[in-house]
């Protein structure tokens, strides 16, 4: 019989290697201030919207978000890339520092349903992205996720970005990615309604689902100071959003 020594000691390896999840708070890291936005769909459209990557509609009192741009589309040469796959994007200008974010989700055949702050004018950062929270469902392995993302100082950095594109580089930009994500199970209910709170405040995102804390992340480029535009996307078929609110915030 094979030692089973070596195996152990590869697991042992790995679990030392492996990054450990933050620390979620159990109470919320943010206090409600004014009330910045408010829309449950049901009304006249709010000029504030803006389109971003189709396709959205407000259906059923519901804003829908469907995943249009599925595959990349190839340029006349038939090897460049002229339209990327890319998720749906309904955005909002908000401009503010510190938000808490409310709205009820639905993922009916989406495999993720998220919020993003970005910052157009910050040009150190592709197209301006600051930070992200996901809710996620992978219909194969039927889990569900949160994922929080820096983006600023994380694989949206310019620099970063850069050599997480070039093949030669793509290993040595992962050390620049420690730590500006986590991702944490979560109990996605496909097909029913469910409730997010996003807090975002200084260098730190809270997430609640379902009146649950299931994500936290505290990283530098969270605390970006001009965060200017909401943005929720929506990556597959059928996501809906409804009953949201942003709020102004400042830390507990």
């Amino acid at each position: 019989m094979k030692s089973l020594l070596p195996l152990f000691l590869a697991a042992a390896a790995f679990a030392a290697d492996a990054p450990k999840l933050p620390a979620i708070p159990a109470d919320s890291i943010a206090k409600k201030g004014e009330l910045l936005f408010a829309d449950d769909f049901s009304g006249a459209h709010d000029k504030r919207w803006v389109r971003v990557v189709d396709t959205f509609k407000v259906a059923d009192g519901a804003l829908l978000g469907t995943q249009t741009r599925v595959k990349d589309v190839l340029a006349k040469d038939g090897k460049t890339v002229a339209i990327k796959a890319h998720a749906a994007v309904y955005g909002l200008e908000v401009p503010n520092k510190d938000s808490v974010v409310e709205c009820r989700i639905k993922l009916d055949g989406a495999s993720m349903v998220d919020v993003e702050l970005d910052d157009r004018k910050y040009t150190a950062a592709h197209y301006g992205h600051i930070c992200r929270a996901q809710v996620r469902y992978d219909a194969k392995t039927k889990k569900g996720s949160v994922v929080i993302i820096d983006e600023r100082d994380g694989g949206m950095k310019n620099e970063t970005r850069a050599m997480l594109q070039d093949p030669a580089r793509k290993a040595e930009a992962q050390k620049f990615l420690v730590g500006r994500s986590a991702t944490f199970p979560a109990d996605v209910k496909v097909g029913e309604w469910q409730t997010l709170v996003v807090e975002i405040v200084d260098d730190q995102i809270r997430v609640v689902l379902d009146g649950k804390a299931v994500g936290y992340l505290k990283s530098s480029g969270i605390a970006h100071a001009t965060k200017t535009r909401y943005e929720f996307g929506v990556a597959g078929q059928s996501g809906q959003i409804d009953d949201l609110k942003i709020y102004n915030a400042t830390a507990k």
